[in-house]
């Protein structure tokens, strides 16, 4: 058995007297087209990614933690013989000192029943408004990548709608050249000599 070289992978480009103009531009499609994905799809999914990454490295820089005291006693009741978990945390209202000074007040979760004036954690930008906890650097290149990917896949999607789109078009072509040449020759052939 012989193995057949670079003739049966490089098919597409070899010299044939019946390639048409439709075969040689669907012979350099293929390859175009996932030229232009990768060339597409890899720098928007990166420079998603720094970009969503860059957002909440900015917001650990920045924000911090501030100590805040209940200003009421927090509703429900205290769930001192099960552990502490999201189930037993309630919204109630704190108060802390922004930086110029001021008193800022805002809802936090806390454990049910917390009495009034417990200590509890509240996230401040540099003007002393409350703002969400910061994700962590994990967290935040977790969502970078997502997101990059994401991003890349949907510009990748571009090139390669545009090629299959192309593809359809050659495809209709040539089948509409075979059509016409059989209308031509198809009669020539039905006839028999008598």
């Amino acid at each position: 058995m012989a193995l057949r070289g670079p003739t049966v992978w490089l098919w597409r480009w070899r010299r044939n007297p019946l390639k048409r103009r439709a075969d040689r531009l669907e012979a350099w499609l293929l390859p175009g087209v996932w030229t232009l994905t990768v060339v597409a799809g890899v720098p928007a999914g990166t420079r998603v990614c720094r970009s969503v990454e860059e957002g909440p490295a900015g917001e650990r820089a920045e924000w911090r933690p501030a100590a805040a005291r209940l200003d009421e006693r927090a509703p429900g009741v205290a769930a001192r013989d099960r552990g502490s978990s999201r189930a037993d945390q309630v919204w109630a209202i704190a108060r802390w000192t922004a930086p110029d000074g001021s008193s800022r007040t805002g809802r936090l979760r806390v454990a049910a029943g917390s009495p009034a004036g417990t200590p509890v954690t509240v996230w401040t930008d540099p003007e002393g408004r409350q703002v969400p906890r910061p994700p962590t650097a994990s967290q935040a290149r977790f969502r970078a990548v997502l997101t990059g990917g994401v991003a890349g896949v949907c510009a990748a999607t571009v090139p390669l709608l545009f090629g299959a789109a192309m593809g359809r078009r050659l495809e209709r072509r040539r089948i509409d050249s075979w059509d016409a040449e059989w209308a031509r020759f198809g009669p020539m052939w039905g006839r028999t000599t008598g």
